[in-house]
């Protein structure tokens, strides 16, 4: 088992470390500089622009400045913003890191208790009206984008019933959109994959012999069938960890929300070099230790699992 763990961890560092490598070259190549950004509008002359490229250690190879850099967060020193001078990066991920943590969380959640027991009831009811209107809904969560979504509920709850902001996270009422938006899309593929996982799970012959032995249907869905079905669901869930935080960034982005998707998307337009290699670094290392959390939740929800 920990040799298991142990191997996982080393394939995750070295996909961090492809990633953050992959990140940096990105960005050296896109267009313009930093400096630019610093100076604005500024008059400035040829040898003060060397010498902030100097401060900052822009006139160094990529190769170096990569280097500097991984030693320095191999310390946890993340450096300091080029737009926002002074401040360190890690600073500003701990301001915006607990509004996107809250969205996150509250959006799977919502999504997890609502659309397991729905792909679970669709299936047991398998043809029903209930079944053929849950995927229709979960179909539709799958097409459309987060983005249309966030701006038709910006457009009916906050424009035209006034019910709602249509931005900010000061009050409980911020929430309400942006998690709804999030956690549509995330009921879809789960509902999805309950209702797949509970037909073939009901098609196995454990629930043939459990009928047979005069088990109600319910302690035979409940005890049984369910249990089952939940493997690919948790597995699912792991997966989809990666692209609700993708999701968040254009749900942050959409309803003005203060985290950290917002402020990649801030920190990319701007060239702040730093924030935005913290920020997919972060993101990275939280993929992989949510994939590999789920390959160990396997071996609880099936104990016909076992890792050696």
């Amino acid at each position: 088992m920990l040799r298991y763990v142990a191997l996982r961890l080393l394939q995750g560092l070295v996909v961090v470390f492809l990633v953050s490598v992959a990140t940096f070259v990105i960005m050296q190549l896109a267009p313009g500089s930093p400096v630019d950004i610093m100076i604005g509008e500024a008059q400035v002359t040829q040898e003060q622009i060397d010498a902030i490229e100097r401060k900052w250690g822009l006139d160094r190879p990529w190769y170096i400045q990569y280097l500097t850099w991984l030693g320095n967060v191999l310390s946890l020193d993340f450096g300091q913003s080029v737009v926002r001078t002074g401040v360190p990066v890690g600073e500003m991920l701990l301001e915006a890191a607990p509004t996107t943590i809250r969205l996150n969380l509250l959006a799977l959640a919502i999504a997890a208790i609502v659309a397991i027991p729905v792909g679970v009831a669709a299936a047991v009811k398998r043809y029903s009206f209930f079944d053929y209107a849950s995927m229709l809904g979960a179909t539709l969560g799958v097409a459309l984008p987060n983005y249309w979504v966030g701006l038709m509920l910006i457009i009916l709850f906050s424009l035209q019933l006034g019910w709602l902001p249509p931005f900010g996270s000061d009050s409980w009422q911020g929430y309400v959109l942006p998690v709804a938006v999030l956690a549509f899309g995330e009921m879809a593929v789960l509902a999805r994959m309950a209702r797949g996982s509970t037909v073939e799970a009901l098609g196995q012959d454990f629930v043939t012999v459990a009928r047979a032995k005069g088990l109600q249907d319910n302690v035979v869905i409940g005890r049984h069938v369910v249990r089952n079905a939940l493997l690919p669901v948790v597995t699912l869930l792991g997966y989809r960890l990666a692209f609700i935080l993708s999701g968040t960034i254009v749900v942050e982005t959409v309803f003005a929300w203060p985290g950290i998707g917002r402020l990649f998307i801030d920190s990319i337009y701007r060239l702040d070099y730093q924030v935005v290699q913290a920020i997919v670094l972060l993101l990275s290392v939280i993929v992989v230790l949510g994939n590999i959390l789920t390959d160990l939740a396997y071996a609880y929800i099936d104990p016909r699992i076992r890792i050696r």
